[in-house]
């Protein structure tokens, strides 16, 4: 099987083509990366290596995916995935679409040419911020958690919650190239799956503060950066759910075959995460690399930013239900990857911004 991994060169992709090879024989691994992610670079020499074929070109340009041969599967990985894209000059709106919504335009029109399966990697940010507002909270120890008894979301968000705007622009953006990738595998007969993933995280993650949290937060922490609880009281209290990307190849190599083979009566659209086990907060965060590198003072700003939400667990029971799917991988030992690899690389945030 010939596969086309777009973003290769990003933590995801690269986390998944290395664990494509290691899963399965007979694999023809392509890649596109326009190595626009600082610290990317890092994974070309490596991904060559292990005899995957790697093209550095954007995907921007349309003779890019014209000019490219062949292949069975498409999964894009290529995307900026910070909830604040678009917003600035370092980040413009167009730009932001130029790479979110009209690349994926490109990658279906070459699937459409070749009959390939198309796999879209998504986000929980699809889904509408007001909604999400709506869940009643409360705060259990340092966590806020949904109110018992008053919301029917305790196991998480499912795939039928609202993705009513505004989302922010990245997920509007990735939103749309859902619906996009939805209706050309319709209108044209090619299989598409698009996999709505809880925050991706492990070590070699490029973490920002506002994309790769966690990843973020354990090497500042072990390197002794400055770090702040922002939004909510600037208590660091708002939760999110963590996801190896690594558990996705198994559900991936699965919907490849299920796809050429033309089922069609399975969901397209699925939430895959670590759920309410990952689940964890900011502050729950700060006790865990407390106690593994350390005391650390965290400063406080309770400033309000207009994407922030106290409470995301994507609910994974239909990839359970139609795939037999379950992450492999615990939190503890996601985060204990993660500072294995600070300890190991103490300049990690330098190399990646």
């Amino acid at each position: 099987m010939r596969v086309l991994i777009t973003g290769i060169c990003g933590f995801a992709g690269n986390a998944i083509a290395r664990s494509l090879l290691a899963h399965r024989e007979g694999l023809q691994i392509f890649g596109i990366d326009n190595l626009s992610r600082r610290g990317s670079e890092t994974n070309l020499p490596a991904l060559r290596a292990l005899g995957c074929t790697v093209q550095v070109a954007d995907l921007r340009d349309p003779a890019v995916l014209a000019q490219h041969g062949p292949v069975d599967w498409l999964i894009d990985a290529a995307a900026n995935p910070s909830v604040l894209a678009g917003l600035s000059s370092e980040s413009t709106s167009r730009e932001l679409l130029d790479i979110n919504l009209f690349s994926t335009v490109a990658m279906l029109e070459f699937c459409r040419t070749h009959s390939a399966v198309f796999t879209l990697l998504s986000t929980s940010r699809v889904y509408g911020i007001e909604a999400l507002r709506a869940i009643p909270v409360e705060l259990q120890g340092n966590a806020f958690r949904p109110v018992p008894g008053a919301s029917s979301y305790a196991a998480g968000i499912p795939e039928s919650f609202s993705s009513e705007p505004p989302l922010s622009l990245y997920g509007t953006s990735k939103f749309c190239a859902e619906r996009l990738a939805l209706e050309y595998g319709s209108a044209f007969g090619f299989p598409v799956w698009i996999n709505r993933c809880g925050v991706l995280a492990g070590a070699g993650q490029f973490g920002k503060a506002d994309q790769g949290i966690f990843s973020f937060w354990i090497h500042s922490w072990a390197s002794k950066r400055p770090l702040r609880f922002l939004g909510f009281g600037g208590h660091g209290h708002q939760v999110r759910d963590c996801l190896h990307p690594v558990d996705l190849v198994p559900v991936l190599l699965k919907q490849a075959a299920a796809g050429s083979g033309g089922a069609t009566s399975v969901p397209r659209v699925v939430n895959f995460s670590g759920g309410i086990d990952s689940a964890r907060s900011l502050r729950e965060l700060s006790d865990w690399c407390a106690d593994r590198f350390g005391e650390q003072t965290v400063a406080q700003d309770a400033q309000e930013r207009p994407f922030d939400l106290p409470w995301v667990v994507l609910d994974s029971a239909l990839a359970q239900k139609t795939w037999d799917w379950s992450p492999s991988r615990s939190m503890v030992s996601i985060l204990e990857e993660i500072a294995a690899h600070a300890q190991a690389n103490p300049r990690w945030l330098d190399l990646c911004g």
